[in-house]
C-alpha cells in the first residue's frame, strides 16, 4: 500500500494532530522523585487533555530524563515507559507513538510492541549527527532488524531527518531531501522534520522538500502554534507540545485555551489531496 495511503488509514484522518505527552522523571534518572503510579496519574491527566480538546492521536516522551543517555537506557526507563504507554492506550484508544531519550530506539520499539502503540519515533535513522549527548551514528540497519526480530512489523517508524538540537556540519554536502530519499530507501514508514530546538518552527520549504522528494508522509515536529499551523497545510501529521503548554514550555501543564486554539486552527486546515 502506499505509505500516504497507510499513514492516513493508521490515523482515521488525511492528517494527524499529536499532542505530546511529555511524562515525569523516570526511575533512576537525576530528576526523578516521584513513583511510577504517580507518573501514571498525571500521564493520564495531559493524555484525557488532548483527547477531550479534539486531538486525533499522542506520543509520550520521557524528556524530563535528562542530561539524556545516548543510543540506549536502563531496563528501569523501558519498563516504566510501557507502562505509562500501555495505561495511556488503554484509558484513551486514539493511536500512540513513543519516543524514548535520545536515540534509545530499540527500547522505543519494544515499548510500543508491549503496550499496543502504533508508531515510534526515532533519531539518527540514516547519517550521523553531533547531538547534545555527542556522536550519534546511523541506526536503521540495526533497528529494522529488531523489529523483524520480535514481530514488531506492525510498529511504524517515524524518523527525524536533519534533527534538533544538533549539528549536521559532518552531513552539510547532504540536502534535506537526499536525506529524506535515504530515509525512504531504509524503510522508514514517516519522516518528520524540526527546527533547530525544541519549540522552533521548522521552515515551510524544508517541510515541503522533504515531502517531494518520495513517497513519504511527513510530519511537521516543532514550533507548531495555531497561528502558523496554515503554513505547513502540505503536511501530513503535526506533532504538538511547547506552545499548549502553560506559558508555551513543555515542562509546564497544559493550556486548555492553547489545546482548544490548535484543535480549531486544525479543523480549519483546507482539505488536503493525496
Amino acid at each position: 500500500m502506499d505509505p500516504r495511503a497507510t499513514f492516513r488509514q493508521l490515523f482515521g484522518s488525511p492528517r494527524a494532530l499529536i499532542g505530546m505527552v511529555h511524562v515525569g522523571a523516570l526511575p533512576g534518572t537525576p530528576t526523578a522523585h516521584h513513583s511510577v503510579e504517580r507518573l501514571v496519574q498525571h500521564a493520564l491527566g495531559e493524555a484525557r487533555a488532548y483527547r477531550d480538546a479534539g486531538f486525533n492521536a499522542l506520543a509520550v516522551e520521557n524528556m524530563h530524563d535528562r542530561p539524556y543517555l545516548k543510543g540506549g537506557v536502563g531496563p528501569e526507563v523501558t519498563a516504566a515507559m510501557a507502562v505509562l504507554a500501555h495505561e495511556i492506550k488503554r484509558e484513551t484508544g486514539l493511536p500512540l507513538g513513543v519516543q524514548v531519550l535520545a536515540a534509545a530506539n530499540r527500547e522505543a520499539i519494544a515499548v510500543a510492541h508491549a503496550c499496543g502503540a502504533e508508531f515510534v519515533r526515532v533519531e539518527g535513522f540514516v547519517f550521523a549527527h553531533v547531538a547534545d549527548e555527542g556522536i550519534v551514528q546511523s541506526f536503521a540497519g540495526e533497528l529494522m532488524r529488531y523489529r523483524r526480530a520480535i514481530g514488531a512489523e506492525r510498529v511504524r517508524v517515524f524518523a527525524d531527518i536533519k534533527k534538533k538540537h544538533s549539528s549536521h556540519a559532518l552531513t552539510a554536502d547532504v540536502s534535506l531531501a537526499e536525506t529524506a530519499r535515504a530515509a525512504e530507501f531504509f524503510l522508514a514508514d514517516a519522516l518528520v522534520v524540526t527546527g533547530t530546538a525544541t519549540g522552533e518552527p521548522a521552515e515551510p520549504a524544508d517541510v515541503a522538500a522533504a515531502r517531494d522528494a518520495g513517497h513519504l508522509p511527513v510530519l511537521v515536529g516543532s514550533g507548531l502554534t495555531p497561528a502558523n499551523l496554515a503554513s505547513y497545510a502540505h503536511a501530513d501529521g503535526f506533532i504538538v507540545g511547547s506552545s499548549v503548554k502553560q506559558g508555551g514550555l513543555w515542562s509546564n501543564a497544559l493550556d486548555a485555551d492553547a489545546t482548544r486554539a490548535m484543535v480549531a486552527a486544525f479543523a480549519a486546515l483546507a482539505p488536503r489531496g493525496a
